[in-house]
């Protein structure tokens, strides 16, 4: 059953969070990115909402064709080609790999090649850009708000095939889940594993691409744009692009990880993920890059190193947190964390089948010190990039905020699940390892 709580927040998200991204794109457009001078000429009735409508470029063929084409590469990188790069990558794990077991009790196989369709469309951007000259870098700026409406259109057309596909030919029927509330079902999804053939998975598709591949290219048409405009790239612009394609790289090159987590593991196909992926993730994730186009600051010294180094250990954080509990895992805690063998609570759990199964929580190394230390990494490294803009104003800060609240609800969300899981062995674990996210205070 769908608490009012839950259908609350789903209906505010549907109505608002496209206007979410409107707003901050037109602002940039219209406004030089300031997110109050709209709502204060809006309240002193210096300008009227037509008048902002009227002034915001319209869709146009140009754009339609750039990000169908667009789209049509990815789809065709990610479901043609086999992955070639954990040939010769030595560490890299690619290919064919399992993926977790389902509710239903099924184990899909995926086709990891993320990092080669991450190589293979950057290979070709830079070809274009010094030799063949194709279209300017700065394409995908100068078609932004054209894109952002193709992109929606992809979000929800997405989003309603994936809906009407569980109601009437799913992929895997045992998989589905069905609340009865429509609003519900059609932002959480249906289907567990929605898939078109044997290898298009709608979830690992649209999480990865073509959003993500995507993040860095709209980095560096910023740059361009910037360069193009300036005469010069600002070193925030090169932090952004560099800090960020860090975590795009770290992504793609721990793809078969993703495919652990709770994106995966837990969340169904709807509009969260199906527009998030398209729309909410590319516009929203790339606002620091957009507000340099337009705010170029260039930061001293002093300030770029000491950005640069909360970045990095933001990802050092991240990374090894993440990489513990995966030895750990694959290892059933016969391994070293840190030198030393690693402490950990021995709990249970059963499952709907009466089955009685045995696991581990560990609590040493990041993970004694706190119970989601990864997510405190990432926080880290968002900050860093809102940090590269300068304080003039609070449009590029949207991405913490917007972290802070996105991880500490998956952190409730985790522990819930945890809780049903374990009963009085998670409150054990709890007792061991008492703070969240952040040691000693939260």
């Amino acid at each position: 059953e769908v608490d009012w709580f839950s259908l609350a927040s789903i209906l505010f998200l549907l109505m608002f969070a496209p206007l979410i991204v409107y707003y901050f794109i037109m602002s940039c457009d219209q406004y030089q990115c300031s997110l109050i001078t709209p709502l204060v000429d809006l309240l002193l009735g210096n300008t009227h909402l037509s008048d902002i409508w009227n002034k915001t470029p319209a869709l146009t063929y140009k754009a339609a064709g750039i990000y169908i084409l667009w789209v049509t590469f990815q789809v065709i990188l990610y479901v043609f080609i086999p992955d070639f790069c954990h040939k010769f990558l030595p560490g890299y794990v690619g290919g064919i790999q399992e993926g977790a077991v389902t509710p239903a009790g099924v184990v899909n196989k995926y086709e990891i090649n993320g990092l080669q369709a991450w190589i293979i469309t950057h290979v070709l951007w830079f070809a274009n850009a010094c030799y063949f000259h194709c279209f300017s870098p700065t394409i995908i700026f100068d078609n932004w708000i054209p894109l952002l409406w193709c992109a929606n259109i992809l979000g929800y057309v997405v989003s309603t095939f994936a809906m009407l596909k569980g109601y009437f030919f799913p992929t895997n029927a045992k998989d589905c889940k069905f609340t009865g509330n429509f609003f519900y079902d059609y932002m959480m999804g249906i289907e567990f594993n929605p898939r078109i053939g044997k290898w298009f998975d709608f979830k690992l598709f649209f999480n990865g691409r073509p959003g993500i591949v995507a993040w860095t290219l709209i980095n560096l048409s910023y740059a361009a744009k910037q360069q193009k405009l300036y005469g010069q790239v600002t070193n925030s612009m090169i932090l952004v692009n560099v800090l960020q394609g860090i975590y795009v790289l770290d992504f793609f090159w721990n793809e078969a990880w993703y495919l652990k987590t709770i994106d995966i593991c837990h969340d169904h196909f709807g509009w969260y993920l199906g527009w998030g992926d398209c729309v909410w993730l590319p516009y929203l994730y790339t606002l620091q890059g957009l507000y340099l186009v337009y705010h170029p600051v260039q930061l001293g010294t002093a300030n770029a190193v000491g950005i640069l180094i909360l970045g990095l250990v933001g990802y050092y954080i991240f990374r090894v947190t993440n990489h513990q509990k995966d030895l750990f895992r694959r290892t059933n805690g016969n391994c070293k964390i840190w030198g030393r063998k690693p402490e950990y609570i021995e709990c249970s759990y059963t499952s709907v089948d009466g089955t009685k199964y045995y696991s581990k929580l560990m609590t040493s190394g990041f993970w004694g010190w706190a119970r989601h230390f990864n997510y405190t990494g990432d926080l880290m490294g968002s900050l860093a990039y809102c940090l590269t803009c300068g304080f003039a104003h609070i449009l590029p800060y949207f991405y913490i905020v917007y972290m802070a609240i996105l991880l500490t609800h998956r952190c409730i969300r985790d522990e819930h699940r945890c809780f049903s899981k374990y009963g009085k062995d998670w409150k054990r674990y709890t007792t061991k390892v008492p703070y969240r996210l952040i040691p000693g205070m939260f």
